[in-house]
């Protein structure tokens, strides 16, 4: 452990340092970009899944489509107790955990709209196809669930889990080059994750 408490301090300095930058125009994550730590995997899935939120923003800005959609969000986290179970996770846990995921886009995808409507020339000029978005959704909550499973262990010791999503969140956020808004958006989302 003492080998790296130089690379965290570097990293939280890092992220501090990119503070002034509240709400950049959204970015995807860099392409060889992996958070550090053993929750470093999940984290990084976690983050793919906050920059989807910005494609289901552009798909929902401008067409009166609501942010909060309950029905499907309930389906969603339906679907992903039955599949926990199966998979031999806790499906109160996981449920907790997927909640966070949606209230971490919900969250995203309301700064964008604040953002685009005090800035309109930042507004997306493209509206993707929120079917083709929801496939990719469907995906990541595939590759999370198997993340969640190959990180019960860390996540069920609570002061190494605390350190591990401290460590993978903070490389995150400055690997990715993440905006004030996914910062946010990134600690809502590892809320439940110990």
């Amino acid at each position: 452990m003492k080998p790296r408490m130089p690379v965290v301090t570097a990293l939280v300095l890092a992220a501090f340092s990119l503070g002034g930058e509240a709400m950049a125009t959204p970015r995807q994550p860099a392409a060889a970009a992996t958070a550090i730590g053993r929750l470093g995997p999940l984290t990084d899935v976690v983050v793919e899944r906050l920059f989807v939120s910005d494609e289901v923003a552009a798909a929902k800005f401008g067409t009166g489509k609501a942010i909060d959609d309950p029905a499907r969000e309930q389906l969603e986290l339906a679907e992903v107790a039955d599949r926990a179970g199966t998979l031999g996770l806790d499906p109160d846990r996981t449920v907790r955990f997927f909640r966070d995921q949606i209230a971490a886009s919900k969250l995203v995808q309301r700064g964008l709209f604040a953002r685009w409507r005090a800035h309109p020339g930042e507004a997306p000029t493209t509206r993707p196809d929120l079917a083709v978005i929801r496939t990719e959704l469907d995906a990541l909550t595939t590759r999370l669930l198997d993340q969640l499973v190959a990180t019960e262990a860390v996540r069920g010791a609570p002061v190494a889990c605390r350190v591990a999503v401290t460590e993978a969140a903070v490389s995150a956020a400055v690997l990715d080059r993440l905006d004030g808004l996914h910062r946010e958006a990134l600690r809502a989302a590892l809320g439940s994750v110990c």
